[in-house]
This record gives C-alpha cells, sequence and structure tokens, in this order.
C-alpha cells in the first residue's frame, strides 16, 4: 500500500507539475491573442499604421507565449496513458472524444491561422489578415473550450454509462456532455481569468515604458485596451465565479466545505471574508476550526443554495450524510452518508464480479441480476476503493488558502482596472511613478491568482479522479517508482529551462520595443 500512495503520488506530483507550467502560458494566450485582435482592428478600422505598429509588437510577445504553451500542453496529454493508464481504459471513450476534437478541430483551427497571422502582413489583404487573426484566437479558445468539457466531465460525470462486458465507461450522450452546466461555467470562468491575465500584462509593460519615458503612444493606447479588457474578464470572471460556487456547492460539497473551512453545517452559514486555521481541527475532534476569522453572516448560504437560510453542509456532515441534497440526476434525497456510500460502492464492485462470473457461465438469469445491482449502486461506484472516511477530505489548508487568495486578489483586480482606466483617460498615468511601479509589480500576481484557482479546482475534488466514480489510486498506471520519480525531475528541469527562455525572449523583445516592427 505504501508503495502503492508513493507512486499516486509522485504520478500526481508529475502532473501537477506540468499542469501548473501549462497554466503559466495558456491563460496569457487567451488573453494577449484577444488583446491582439482588439488592436488589429482598431488598425483595419482607422488604417492608422501606428496600430499596426503597436499590434505586431503585442503580438511577438503572444507568439512566444503561445509557442510554449502548446509544448507543456503536448506533455500533459500524453501523461494520461503513461501515468494514468487504469483512468484511459477506464474511461477512454468519453474523455477521449473532447480531446481529439480539440486537436483535430482547434488545434489546427488555430495552427493555421497563426501562420498567415505572423508571416502574412503585406502579402494577404488587411480583411484576410485580421480574419486569421481572429480565427487564431478564435481557435486557440475554442481548444480551452474541450480541454475544459474533459475537465468538467472528471469533476461532473454525465452522458454516460458503465459497460460491465468490457469494463469501460461509454459515452450514451454526447451533448450532455458538451452542454454540462459544469463545463459551460468552467469555460467561460477560465477564459474570461485569461482575459484579466493578458489586461494585467499588457498595463504592467506598457507601465514599464511610461517610467522609462520610451514608446510612449504604445504605452498610453496599449494600457487602454489592456485595462478594458482585463475589466470586462474581472466582471465575468466573478459572475461565473458565483454560479461556480453554487455548482460545486450542489456536485461537490466536499469541495466547498474545504474552501471555506466548513467542518460543522448550518443554515444561514456566514462566509470567511479572511481567516487563519487551526493546526489542531481535525474532523473528529472538537476544536475551533480557526484561530482567527472575519465572517460574513449567511453569504455562504446565498452562494451556495440563493436562500439567506440555506443549509449548507461541512466536513462532518458529508461524512454523517441524513441531510437533503440532490443526486447526479437533479432528483432531491437524503444524502447517505460516507459509510453508507462505501457500502454502495463495495456492492457495485461486487456486482461487477458477479456480472463477469455469470458471464463466463453463459448465464444470462444471473447477469441480469448482477448488472441490476450494479447499476442501482453505480453512482457509488468510487467508494468501493476507500478504506479509512479521512481519505475522502481534502488537503483544507491547501485549498482554504488557496481559495482566498483568489478571491482577495480578484477584488484588488477590479479596483486596479477601473483606477487604470479613470486616470488613463483623464492623462495623468505618466506622471505616477509609485502607480507605474505598482502596475508592473501586479504581473506576478495574476500569476499568482490564476495558479491558486487552479489549486482550488483540482486540489479541491480529491480523492476523486472522476467524482465518485474514481479515485486516483485506483486510476495509476502500474509502473514503477523510480520511473515517475525520473520522469518527473526531467520535466522540472525541461519546463524551466523552457519557462527561463521564455522569459528572455520576452525581455529581449520587451527592451527592443517597437523596433524594426
Amino acid at each position: 500500500m505504501n508503495d502503492l500512495m508513493s507512486l499516486v503520488d509522485w504520478s500526481r506530483g508529475q502532473f501537477a507539475l506540468t499542469a501548473i507550467y501549462h497554466w503559466l502560458f495558456v491563460p496569457l494566450t487567451l488573453g494577449l491573442g484577444l488583446i491582439v485582435a482588439i488592436m488589429e482592428s482598431i488598425y483595419y478600422r482607422t488604417g492608422d499604421e501606428k496600430w499596426k505598429t503597436i499590434t505586431k509588437f503585442w503580438m511577438t510577445l503572444f507568439g512566444v507565449n503561445f509557442a510554449i504553451g502548446v509544448a507543456t500542453g503536448i506533455i500533459l496529454e500524453f501523461e494520461f496513458g503513461t501515468n494514468w493508464s487504469n483512468y484511459s481504459w477506464f474511461v477512454g471513450d468519453i474523455f477521449g472524444a473532447p480531446l481529439a476534437i480539440e486537436g483535430i478541430m482547434a488545434f489546427f483551427m488555430e495552427a493555421t491561422f497563426l501562420a498567415v497571422m505572423f508571416f502574412g502582413w503585406n502579402k494577404v489583404s488587411k480583411r484576410f489578415h485580421l480574419a486569421s487573426t481572429w480565427l487564431t484566437v478564435i481557435g486557440a479558445t475554442i481548444s480551452a473550450l474541450w480541454i475544459l468539457i474533459a475537465n468538467a466531465w472528471m469533476q461532473y460525470p454525465v452522458g454516460m454509462r458503465f459497460d460491465p462486458d468490457t469494463a469501460r465507461n461509454v459515452m450514451d450522450d454526447f451533448w450532455a456532455l458538451v452542454l454540462s452546466p459544469v463545463a459551460t461555467n468552467k469555460f467561460f470562468h477560465a477564459v474570461s481569468a485569461g482575459w484579466v491575465l493578458g489586461g494585467i500584462f499588457t498595463v504592467g509593460i506598457s507601465a514599464w515604458y511610461m517610467l522609462k519615458k520610451r514608446e510612449t503612444e504604445l504605452a498610453q493606447k496599449s494600457m487602454k485596451v489592456g485595462a478594458w479588457v482585463g475589466l470586462v474578464g474581472t466582471l465575468l470572471v466573478s459572475y461565473t465565479g458565483d454560479g461556480s460556487a453554487y455548482q460545486v456547492a450542489e456536485k461537490q460539497p466536499m469541495k466547498l466545505a474545504a474552501m471555506e473551512g466548513v467542518y460543522d453545517g448550518k443554515n444561514g452559514q456566514e462566509l470567511i471574508a479572511f481567516g487563519i486555521l487551526n493546526p489542531d481541527k481535525k474532523f473528529d475532534n472538537d476544536a475551533d476550526p480557526f484561530l482567527f476569522d472575519i465572517p460574513i453572516p449567511k453569504l455562504l448560504s446565498i452562494l451556495a443554495t440563493r436562500q439567506a437560510d440555506g443549509f449548507v453542509p461541512g466536513v462532518n456532515d458529508i461524512i454523517a450524510g441524513g441531510y437533503t441534497a440532490k443526486n447526479i440526476r437533479g432528483e432531491e434525497i437524503i444524502e447517505p452518508s460516507v459509510n453508507q456510500k462505501i457500502e454502495m460502492g463495495v456492492k457495485a464492485r461486487q456486482a461487477f464480479g458477479d456480472y463477469s462470473r455469470a458471464k463466463a457461465e453463459n448465464n444470462t438469469a444471473a447477469m441480469d441480476s448482477a448488472q441490476a445491482v450494479l447499476n442501482a449502486n453505480y453512482d457509488y461506484f468510487g467508494y468501493g476503493y476507500i478504506t479509512d472516511v479521512e481519505q475522502l477530505i481534502p488537503n483544507i489548508p491547501f485549498t482554504f488558502y488557496s481559495f482566498h487568495i483568489m478571491i482577495i486578489l480578484g477584488g484588488y483586480f477590479l479596483v486596479f482596472f477601473i483606477v487604470i482606466l479613470v486616470l488613463a483617460y483623464r492623462n495623468r498615468l505618466a506622471s505616477l511613478k509609485w502607480l507605474q511601479w505598482i502596475c508592473i509589480l501586479t504581473i506576478p500576481l495574476g500569476y499568482v491568482c490564476l495558479q491558486s484557482g487552479w489549486i482550488v479546482a483540482e486540489m479541491g475534488r480529491q480523492p476523486w479522479v472522476i467524482q465518485d466514480i474514481m479515485p486516483t489510486f485506483a486510476a495509476v498506471s502500474k509502473i514503477e517508482v523510480a520511473s515517475v520519480q525520473t520522469t518527473f525531475w526531467l520535466f522540472a528541469v525541461l519546463f524551466t529551462v523552457l519557462l527561463i527562455a521564455e522569459i528572455g525572449i520576452m525581455l529581449k523583445q520587451i527592451k527592443k520595443g517597437t523596433e524594426h516592427k
């Protein structure tokens, strides 16, 4: 068991490493791509060659970031086959579909028009070049859509059925997968988060030019476009974040409990605006969850249930069960306890074994009986692997602090973009060096915010690789731990080199400015 957990931990670590590096590049690609497309649209409408120069400058930075993002993304997809082969076998028919569509349609679309976008200046018409730029951005966004559909399905598995003959899940409703409310909300949340980062990056680089008293026109014009994109993105992130909280409360209550450090649920649950967790608090003791906290009365109930006095379960309630909730089909049920779910999971696994034996004996009646038991308990199939209820509790400190860092920074970005826009239109930014420094230093905060959001989404759902259906330790490949450790460090070195190279190239391009553009 210890060897297995070591393998699981190293496999998770490798995947997390790759995802973190990949997530450094993807949001900036989405945000900076939109900003470039808007700038070229202004050039197309006005015919002002200065806007062409500005567009080409930001396009260069977009291209560098895009290339590194593709490299890390390809490795990420291969890891499903190398480190998570049991998962790939179990749900490959479903999970593979959106990834295949992303590769065939979206990636080739953006790759094709990317060539025109970079090399088509003065070779194709202005209209066709503008269309190519927008199609590149749309292609990148569609890529994100299909990947996020796949990720959303892992957290809210719909549109499938388990086939006991092949021991695999198969898709029986493609559109349930694509139109899943979790997928829709996750897509708009992630894309708008990219717009926020693109806006922060553009404002920060423009502020650096103002500080150095260089590229004055580029800085002033870019500052306004970046701030508008960032502000719109921040408002959309806030709206979709509210939707995400509601969905998490309904479909992943343990994640919500971890996000807010809630151990004991109640009606009219407060939201913790800021707090310091008590390290001695465990789900099975009476210690206070917080050393210090600032609660906002009833707000978590409003966000989670849309009612001020709505019941929000905590960790202990989820383990004990007995409260009213909705199952995956949207039916109101009395939530079973974890022990009851484990019993149902064991029944489902046993029924699958019974089905296989009955099939080998060609006993049709026994096969039908076993399948009926399997279907009745399949919603909790993954609980059959659980041996300790504590396995079902995610890392609460990691999830809690990441969530609150994300929320605090999101509020800061809203104020930040509003201030920048007000001062930009009053032509006061060039004289405020302290604000220029704030703009520059806000760039790393954008990355911290986005990485925090990803940590919440992924660590908050542990131990599930597929919610309630498959835990991580059942999904891992049967390979040597040393192999995963070796590739972990190889990837760590490779990704770090790529990151350093990207930063170096970008800094060189920024220092060069619009020279030769």
